[in-house]
């Protein structure tokens, strides 16, 4: 795995199992990343409140500056739903802040085509979301059923409540799968969740087909592929697609 500089993650309120490949397991970034929890940003207010929520937007401010004092930087945040944060945080930052994965979907675009898209939870990802991330609100999106063991675990929240990982991954390739049928012409899989990424090879695999996630949007804004709110560099001549 490629290095990234270190990394500042912004987690919501949350306390369940973060195996590896998640973006709240330090073991994802080999170490080199910091984390700063935003007291009441659970995924329900997240998924239910006001996008703009001033007191939400200003809790995100406090923990990107104590992760810029800490030494971050790059900065992000544990929920693709966030997109919609972007400007508001990423306004007077030192720092290259990206508020969601979804952000990279131009880019995906770019280098290979028709994009769908990967969420966790059904009706998550609205056309909204995909506008704030500059993109078409009638892009293909996927979800996990609403009984997958993922979700459950999710929901419970303890940390002491084991993912069933080749559950985790069975159905996360059963949902793709049904996807992809929506969608055929499809050339790359964006995952909007960050909790989907360690079971993002497997899927891969599995539909012969590339998939990116947090990690490979971040190493793309280091190394100059894109900016953090999506927007491409103007392409060279002689560029060859990653």
């Amino acid at each position: 795995m490629q290095n990234l500089p270190p990394v500042g993650v912004m987690l919501l309120d949350t306390r369940f199992a973060r195996p590896p490949g998640d973006i709240g397991n330090a073991s994802t970034f080999g170490g080199r990343v910091l984390y700063e929890t935003v007291g009441g940003a659970g995924i329900t207010r997240i998924l239910r409140g006001d996008p703009q929520d001033p007191a939400l937007a200003q809790g995100f401010r406090a923990a990107r500056d104590r992760l810029v004092a800490r030494g971050a930087e790059l900065l992000t945040t544990s929920c693709g739903l966030l997109v919609f944060q972007q400007e508001n945080l990423a306004r007077g930052c030192p720092v290259p802040f990206t508020a969601s994965a979804l952000f990279q979907i131009p880019l995906r675009q770019r280098q290979l085509g028709k994009v769908a898209v990967m969420g966790l939870l059904e009706g998550s990802i609205t056309p909204a979301h995909l506008l704030a991330a500059g993109v078409d609100p009638d892009l293909p999106v996927g979800a996990l059923p609403d009984d997958a063991h993922l979700l459950d675990v999710l929901r419970a929240n303890d940390p002491d409540r084991p993912i069933d990982a080749q559950r985790a991954t069975d159905e996360l390739i059963a949902a793709a799968r049904a996807l992809l049928a929506r969608a055929p012409d499809t050339r790359a899989l964006v995952l909007e969740c960050t909790n989907l990424p360690p079971y993002q090879a497997a899927l891969a695999e599995a539909l012969d087909l590339p998939v990116y996630g947090f990690y490979d949007w971040l190493l793309a804004i280091h190394h100059g592929q894109a900016r953090p709110d999506g927007r491409l560099p103007d392409a060279r001549p002689t560029e060859i697609p990653a």
